[in-house]
C-alpha cells in the first residue's frame, strides 16, 4: 500500500515530476510530460504497477531535506548497524528525462533493497526488457510502444518474474549511482550525462533562480519554498502549469471525489502567475502569456477552462479499472469532464495577472493585448449566464457570486489598461458593464438580514470563495458586509480550525460523498483577517497551518484534522500559491513586518 500523501516528497525537471517515498520508493512518475502516462504508478495501485525502490532493508529511521533552496532531495536512512544518504534529482533534460539516485555511506554498513519495476501506460503494461552494452557499459532497457527506459547503475539488479530486484550493502565511503532515462521508443539509448557535473548544474541554476525571489516578508522559508514547489509545476519549454502532478488522490478516502489535476486551468495558472509576480518572478509572466494566446488562439467562443501543458483542448475523462486506487478510493480517473464547463470567473482571473504582469513593466505585445480584448468583448456578450463556478459543480448550473464578482474583475482591469496603460478599447461600455455588474452582486448576492454575501443569488448559504472579494478590490477588508460574511463563513464552514470550500451537504455540487477542509481556503481567511485588520488572528491562524506542511514543505489539497493527515492531489498548487498569498497581504498589512528588499533582476525565464 502506499505511504501517506505527507511521506511523499517531489522533485522534477520542467517537464516532469515524480513522487519519492519517505521509504525510497519512487511511485509515481509521467514520462515525458506532466499529462504522459504513467510509468510508476504504484502510488494508486501496488508495487506491481511500477516503482522504483532503493531503500533499507529491515527496521530503520528516515529524514530527509532539499539541499538549499532547490529541488533536489536529499533523504538520510540511519539503521541498528549504520547510516546512508540518497540524493534523488531529475535534471532538466534536452529531448529526454532523466531520474538519477546516488546511494552514499555514512557510516557502518546498511543492507539496501533495490527494486526496480517499470509498467507504462498507467502501470497497465509490462514492457519488453532485456540487457544490452550502451557505450561499453551493461544496461537494462525497457521499451513498451512509444516508451522506451533506460537503467543504468554501478550495480544492476537481476530479473526475477518480471520485476528487477537486488540487495546489496554499502559501507562508510561507498557511492553507488543509479539513473533511468526516458527516450522515445524508436531513438537509441542515450549516453550517460556526468551525476557530479548535472547534479551541479541544477543545484546552480535552482540557487540562482531563488536569489530573484524579492519577498522579504513573514514566513519567507516557507514562501521561497512554495515558489520553488510552483516553479516545478511549470513545463519550462511551453510554460504550461499544472495544477497538480498527480491524478485521483482522493479528498476523502475511500470516496469518490477523485479528479485529474495534471492540467493547465487558466484560473489556477493566472493565480500561480500572480504569486510568482508578486515576489519579483517577472519572466514567467511573458512565458505563461505566450503559453495562453497558443492555448486561447482562435474564436472567444471556444474558450475552454482548461488545457493539456502544451496547450491541447482534448482531455476527455475517463477512469482506469486495473488500478484498485489509493486506499481503496475509486475510480481512478485520467483526463477531466470539467473542461467541457462553463466557469465565467476564469477570465477575471486571467486579467488579474495580466495587470499585475503591466505593473511589472512587463511590455504587452500588439497580440496579447488584443487577445485580451477579444476575450472581454466575448464576456461582454453572456457575462450573465450562470455557470459552474469556481469549484466545478456538477449540479444544475447556477449565477455564483463568486463568479459575477469575477466577471467585475475582468472588465474592472479591462477598464484599468485603458486608463492607465493606455490601450485602445471600449471603455465606456466595458465601465458601464462593470458598474452594472457591481450593483447586481451587492443587491442579488448579499443577504442583509444575515450581513453577509452568499454563494449564489438562490441561497443564503455561504462558501469560502467570498473571502477573495477584498482580495480583488470588490470592498474594503473592513467593509461591514465583509466582516459579516467572515463571521458567517467562520460559523458555517469551520471544521476543526480549517474551513470547508462549502457544505457539501447542501447538494449545490451534484457529487455524492463528503470532502475535507480545503486548505487554501484556510490561507485566504488569514489574508481576509488580515485585511480587516484582525493581525493577530491572521498570524495565529498561518502558523497553524504551515505546522500542516510536511516535513520537506510540501502541502497538499485538503487536510483531515481528526485523522492528522493530507488528502487530495499532492502537491497542491492551489495551497501553495495560497499560501504565498496571505503572507503578502500579511506583509502589506502588518507594520511590524519588515518590508521587502531588492533582489537580482533578469529579463528571461530560466528553465
Amino acid at each position: 500500500m502506499a505511504l501517506p500523501i505527507e511521506d511523499y516528497a517531489v522533485i522534477g525537471d520542467l517537464a516532469t515530476a515524480a513522487l519519492v517515498g519517505l521509504d525510497g520508493s519512487v511511485d509515481w512518475l509521467c514520462l515525458p510530460r506532466f499529462d504522459s502516462p504513467a510509468c510508476f504508478a504504484a502510488l494508486l495501485g501496488d508495487p506491481d504497477n511500477g516503482r522504483w525502490l532503493i531503500g533499507p532493508e529491515g527496521q530503520h529511521e528516515s529524514t530527509r531535506r532539499y539541499l538549499d533552496d532547490t529541488e533536489v532531495l536529499e533523504t538520510t536512512h540511519v539503521t541498528p548497524t549504520g547510516s546512508v544518504r540518497v540524493v534523488d534529482v531529475m535534471p532538466v533534460g534536452d529531448g529526454r528525462a532523466d531520474l538519477v539516485r546516488r546511494v552514499v555511506g555514512v557510516d557502518g554498513t546498511v543492507r539496501m533493497r533495490h527494486e526496480w519495476v517499470v509498467r507504462p501506460a498507467y502501470g497497465r503494461v509490462r514492457p519488453w526488457v532485456r540487457r544490452e552494452l550502451a557505450q561499453g557499459t551493461e544496461v537494462i532497457v525497457a521499451i513498451a510502444g512509444p516508451d522506451k527506459l533506460v537503467l543504468r547503475g554501478d550495480r544492476l539488479p537481476t530479473s526475477e518474474d518480471g520485476h528487477h530486484r537486488d540487495s546489496f550493502e554499502v559501507r562508510a565511503g561507498d557511492e553507488l549511482t543509479f539513473s533511468m532515462t526516458w527516450v522515445p521508443s524508436h531513438r537509441q539509448v542515450p549516453p550517460f550525462l556526468g551525476f557530479d557535473e548535472r547534479i551541479e548544474a541544477t543545484v546552480t541554476r535552482a540557487r540562482r533562480w531563488a536569489s530573484y525571489c524579492t519577498y522579504q516578508g513573514p514566513y519567507r522559508e516557507q514562501v521561497l519554498r512554495s515558489l520553488i514547489t510552483l516553479r516545478l509545476m511549470t513545463h519550462g519549454a511551453t510554460g504550461g502549469i499544472v495544477a497538480a502532478p498527480t491524478t485521483s488522490l482522493p479528498e476523502h478516502f475511500g470516496g469518490v471525489r477523485n479528479w485529474d489535476y495534471r492540467f493547465c486551468w487558466l484560473r489556477d495558472a493566472s493565480l500561480t502567475l500572480e504569486a510568482l509576480l508578486a515576489c519579483g518572478y517577472s519572466a514567467e509572466a511573458r512565458l505563461w502569456r505566450d503559453w495562453l494566446l497558443r492555448a486561447v488562439a482562435g474564436d472567444p467562443d471556444d474558450l475552454q477552462i482548461m488545457y493539456t501543458v502544451d496547450g491541447g483542448r482534448d482531455l476527455p475523462e475517463r477512469e482506469l479499472p486495473h488500478l484498485l486506487g489509493y486506499e481503496g478510493s475509486l475510480p481512478v480517473r485520467i483526463g477531466n469532464g470539467a473542461v467541457a464547463q462553463k466557469q465565467t470567473d476564469v477570465l477575471g482571473e486571467v486579467m488579474i495577472a495580466l495587470e499585475m504582469a503591466r505593473e511589472m513593466c512587463v511590455p504587452e505585445t500588439e497580440d496579447s493585448w488584443s487577445l485580451q480584448r477579444t476575450l472581454v468583448d466575448g464576456l461582454a456578450t453572456h457575462w450573465d449566464e450562470p455557470d459552474n463556478g469556481l469549484w466545478e459543480v456538477r449540479g444544475p448550473l447556477r449565477h455564483f457570486t463568486h463568479s459575477r464578482v469575477m466577471v467585475w474583475v475582468a472588465f474592472d482591469r479591462a477598464v484599468r489598461a485603458v486608463e492607465e496603460h493606455g490601450f485602445d478599447g471600449p471603455v465606456g461600455r466595458w465601465r458601464t458593464l462593470r458598474d452594472s455588474i457591481r450593483e447586481e452582486v451587492l443587491t442579488r448576492g448579499y443577504d442583509a438580514a444575515r450581513n453577509t454575501f452568499v454563494q449564489h443569488y438562490d441561497t443564503t448559504e455561504v462558501d469560502a470563495s467570498l473571502l477573495v472579494l477584498p482580495l480583488v478590490g470588490f470592498v474594503d477588508g473592513d467593509d461591514p458586509r465583509m466582516l459579516g460574511t467572515i463571521e458567517a463563513i467562520e460559523k458555517d464552514l469551520m471544521e476543526d480550525g480549517l474551513l470547508l470550500r462549502y457544505r457539501t451537504d447542501s447538494g449545490v455540487d451534484g457529487v455524492p460523498g463528503e470532502e475535507h477542509p480545503f486548505l487554501a481556503c484556510s490561507f485566504w481567511l488569514v489574508s481576509a483577517y488580515a485585511s480587516a485588520g484582525r493581525v493577530e488572528e491572521a498570524h495565529a491562524l498561518m502558523r497553524r497551518l504551515l505546522d500542516l506542511l510536511n516535513d520537506v514543505g510540501l502541502v497538499a489539497e485538503e487536510y483531515d484534522p481528526v485523522a492528522g493527515r493530507m488528502a487530495g492531489n499532492f502537491p497542491q498548487a492551489f495551497s501553495h500559491l495560497a499560501l504565498v498569498g496571505a503572507a503578502v497581504t500579511l506583509a502589506e498589512m502588518d507594520p511590524s513586518s519588515p518590508p521587502p528588499e531588492g533582489s537580482p533582476t533578469r529579463t528571461t525565464a530560466e528553465s
